[in-house]
């Protein structure tokens, strides 16, 4: 009878899978303000507004990041995002700013990319008809390293006007992004093997219709791993 009480008492105090689940998780946006986050490249705004952070497009003004003041390298990233539907953007993860200028081989084009600018892994959001929102694209070095063009599944996954969740998970070459819970990308690529974590707000020209345009990005909790 002793036994049988101390092992219910044992089965008691063990964690669930659920609690297990929820352990090591850091909160990087608090909801109040921008705190541990720094802009990079461009001039695009961010703000605070409902417990959201809000990007908002700048004209002539290159594509702008917000970014962790801190590097990560293995984890497993959540957030929800919101964007208006006539502008691209993302989330970058293991990035890093270049120092100096850089020329890229990027879609088979050269490009110059001058000192400040944002590079690396970022998880695509794309609202356009392509819908490849959850593909892996290199910012400003290669180009795009996982398209959606042959997985409906996971185009079909992103929902036009409304919250959607991003699961991104890097551990060591393995990077993989579930769009609302559907599995978008699976890419093995050992380029970086840490940076920061940054919310892009592309950039939009000189066109008047595009100013003021805006992504949100909310509920943005990081699980890193030794």
């Amino acid at each position: 009878m002793r036994f049988a009480l101390f092992l219910c008492l044992c089965l008691a105090l063990m964690p669930t899978e659920a609690q297990a689940e929820e352990a090591g998780w850091i909160d990087l946006f608090n909801g109040r303000d921008l705190q541990g986050w720094t802009r990079r490249g461009g001039e695009a705004e961010y703000r605070v507004e409902k417990g959201a952070i809000v990007g908002s497009t700048v004209l002539d003004t290159s594509n702008t990041f917000l970014c962790t003041d801190r590097d990560y390298g293995d984890f497993t990233l959540e957030l929800e995002f919101k964007v208006d539907p006539d502008l691209n953007s993302g989330v970058q993860i293991r990035s890093h700013v270049y120092d100096r200028e850089k020329t890229a081989m990027i879609g088979g084009k050269t490009r110059v990319k001058p000192a400040g600018t944002v590079y690396g892994y970022q998880v695509e959001i794309d609202p356009s008809d392509r819908a490849w929102t959850g593909g892996i694209y290199d910012e400003s070095r290669r180009g795009w390293l996982v398209d959606l063009s042959r997985d409906e599944a996971a185009r079909k996954a992103f929902k036009a006007g409304a919250w959607n969740h991003f699961r991104i998970e890097a551990r060591g070459s393995s990077i993989k992004t579930w769009v609302n819970g559907v599995l978008a990308a699976d890419l093995y690529d050992g380029m970086t093997a840490s940076g920061f974590i940054g919310l892009q707000v592309h950039s939009v020209g000189t066109d008047e219709e595009r100013k003021g345009i805006e992504t949100r990005w909310r509920n943005i909790r990081i699980k890193p791993y030794e």
